[in-house]
């Protein structure tokens, strides 16, 4: 018999020989239909079903991992089921255990299958467990809370085994704003299959545009552009795009554009039986696109039961614009932007501002030009522009979007944007946050950006819940995990933070940014070998990110000298690119250098727009946070002058030099 190390996993139907003496047929249909629902969720984990257990499957998996999220993934699903269907529930138990198998027959034995078999039956309804071995190899691996059982009995098991709880992510995030689960769908990049290769604008383009038409739809979850914009020349399998993405349906198609002629083929695809819902070509002129886009919208909605409202008829029905050369610049401008997103240059931050001013030029009432360039720009100001340039054109844009369509989602997360990082307005801004996000829930922008504003307000729990259902909306874009780590970190729970910043570094290695924010996270936690083999990679990039990141955490870990250097060379006007004097100050107060530090902050006050807000919680400023002139400054732009922090988080000693000057 061969012997292996394994991940099992038990799945158990809750009451099922009860629900089967009172009606056997019943029990039996709705068993048929838990299989049907957890089976094709197997090897996209990478899980092999061993057998059933009558009311249950034995599954095996190749790592504690994929186990937990495939559990993870069926409870979802089946709490999406109930909720659709609540006079008839049914619920699993799940229970994961690893441990050395022999397998004979195609069965597997060992102590641990009867552990794991043992563990299902800690589970609450709906719920998972694991054991203490999975807990190891999982628990800096995922964001879901696990809560140790006190005294867990196994039966016939003997010695101790840790178990624990999987606090699920509905059961952490209550979603009054969402109501019942509703279907969600993922609009994977469409194929340019033109004549032209430059015709990939409009294939990008109509892609965004049918995620925006379909979140017009409230009885629709559409993932956000981030996550699926990943799968763009993917040749993975719906099944496994479809589990990764949590999504119930998947629409997929190709564009073919050839002068005004266009053929668009899409197909509404159930990613768990890969049958079609839907499908359909459609053989236009370029002037009927907005007709186009319309029927798909219906289409999609009828095949996933989901009656349209007369509103929102109107609303995926409307024209943006009559003019398609407005249109087809506008197509280009997302496209440009889209591309922006994943390289941040200034070439093609100028590309897309060119292409949505042209839109705007050839269409003065274009509502939706006006506010997706407010938010190019907005973004860009954190990357390519400063913000005293942009501020009074973004106010021109916002005002007149919101003129042309009060209903804009994108205005009021851009005038939200602009309430919090210009003018520092924090009502304003959640108010304006709060309105995009009814407008359009599905949009997972203003939840991240709401998030951030709480994290600054210290309102950590209730940012943490939008950052939650900012991941369940956008899964693969980082933002959502980065700024839930943040939270933690800025309540002083860095080891809750680092698993978080792991997964981000993890997907988006080439980041310094990513990078620096998981080595700072280790060397505040005492994990020195951690943040230097993590920083090692930037010790010879030459730009300006990647230096600091490099200096400042090798400071944090006693070794000031080059950040003293780079410094220097600010102060000298010798870096090749602008260091904002906030940053420079926090970097002064890692080496110890209170009073400059405080004169920096000072005089960003003065100068730069009172920008404090967004760095006041590093603990690197903690030794000055009492100094009488940095908590006025925070009076000034009525933040909170303590800490909602349980504890001040140790900064590693700074150098002798330093100590003699601040003492």
């Amino acid at each position: 018999m061969a012997r292996r190390l394994a991940a099992i996993m038990f799945t158990d139907v809750v009451s099922f020989t009860a629900s089967a003496q009172a009606n056997e047929a019943d029990a039996l249909a709705r068993l048929r239909e838990q299989e049907g629902i957890v089976r094709p969720l197997f090897e996209p984990f990478k899980g092999r079903e061993i057998k059933s257990t009558g009311d249950g499957l034995l599954v095996e998996f190749e790592s504690a991992l994929g186990a937990l999220e495939c559990a993870v993934e069926i409870q979802r699903r089946m709490r999406e089921r109930n909720i659709k269907k609540p006079r008839l529930p049914l619920e699993l138990r799940i229970g994961i255990h690893v441990g050395d198998v022999e397998e004979s027959g195609g069965d597997i034995f060992g102590d641990a299958v009867n552990v794991a078999s043992r563990i299902v039956s800690l589970a609450d309804p709906g719920g998972v467990c694991l054991s203490g071995q999975v807990f190891d190899q999982v628990q800096n691996k995922v964001v879901y809370q696990l809560d140790k059982l006190s005294a867990p009995a196994l039966k016939g098991v003997r010695g101790h085994i840790d178990v624990y709880r999987v606090v699920l992510p509905w059961a952490v995030e209550a979603r009054p704003e969402w109501g019942p689960v509703l279907p969600r769908i993922a609009v994977l990049p469409l194929a340019n299959i033109s004549p032209d290769s430059k015709d990939e604008y409009f294939a990008d383009g109509l892609t965004e545009e049918l995620i925006t038409v379909l979140s017009q739809i409230k009885g629709l979850r559409v993932i956000s552009r981030t996550s699926v914009n990943q799968y763009k020349g993917t040749t993975k399998p719906i099944a496994q795009i479809g589990s990764e993405l949590g999504a119930d349906s998947v629409l997929e198609g190709s564009v073919r554009k050839a002068g005004d002629q266009l053929r668009i083929a899409v197909q509404l695809i159930d990613p768990r039986t890969d049958e079609h819902r839907w499908a359909k070509t459609y053989d236009r002129k370029f002037e009927n696109v907005f007709a186009i886009q319309a029927e798909i919208a219906e289409s999609t909605a009828g095949a996933l039961k989901v009656e349209l409202l007369k509103s929102e008829r109107e609303s995926v029905s409307e024209r943006p614009t009559t003019n398609l050369a407005a249109y087809e610049a506008y197509l280009h401008g997302v496209q440009a932007n889209l591309r922006f997103f994943g390289r941040g240059t200034a070439q093609i931050d100028r590309e897309a501002e060119s292409y949505f001013e042209e839109a705007i030029r050839q269409d003065p009432k274009f509502a939706a030009a006006y506010a997706r360039l407010a938010i190019h720009l907005i973004i860009a100001g954190g990357e390519t522009r400063s913000w005293k340039d942009i501020t009074a054109r973004i106010r021109e844009l916002v005002a007149k979007a919101v003129e042309l369509d009060p209903n804009s989602c994108d205005a009021h997360c851009a005038r939200g944007s602009l309430a919090l990082q210009v003018d520092h307005q924090w009502d304003r801004a959640e108010a304006e946050y709060q309105q995009a996000i009814a407008l359009n829930p599905s949009n997972s922008d203003p939840r991240g950006d709401y998030g951030w504003l709480l994290t600054y307000l210290q309102r950590f729990d209730e940012a943490r819940k939008q950052f939650l259902v900012a991941i369940e909306q956008d899964p693969l874009n980082p933002r959502g995990r980065l700024g839930l780590g943040w939270t933690y970190a800025a309540a002083g729970d860095y080891e809750s933070a680092i698993p978080l910043f792991e997964k981000v570094e993890k997907d988006y290695p080439d980041s310094p940014g990513f990078r620096g924010a998981l080595a700072t996270g280790y060397a505040l936690v005492g994990r020195a070998d951690d943040a230097t083999k993590m920083i090692e990679p930037l010790a010879t990039a030459t730009d300006l990110s990647s230096r600091v990141v490099h200096s400042e955490v090798l400071a944090l870990l006693g070794r000031p000298e080059e950040l003293r250097t780079l410094l220097a060379d600010w102060e000298g006007g010798r870096l090749p690119e602008r260091l904002d004097l906030r940053y420079a100050a926090v970097l002064y107060a890692l080496l110890g250098e209170n009073e400059r530090a405080l004169a920096l902050l000072e005089r960003d006050d003065r100068e730069e727009g009172k920008n404090l807000w967004n760095v006041y919680l590093d603990p690197v400023l903690d030794p000055i946070r009492d100094d009488p002139r940095f908590a006025a400054m925070l009076r000034t732009l009525h933040l909170p002058t303590t800490l909602a922090r349980a504890r001040r988080i140790p900064v590693p000693p700074r150098s002798k030099e330093a100590s003699r000057v601040n003492s």
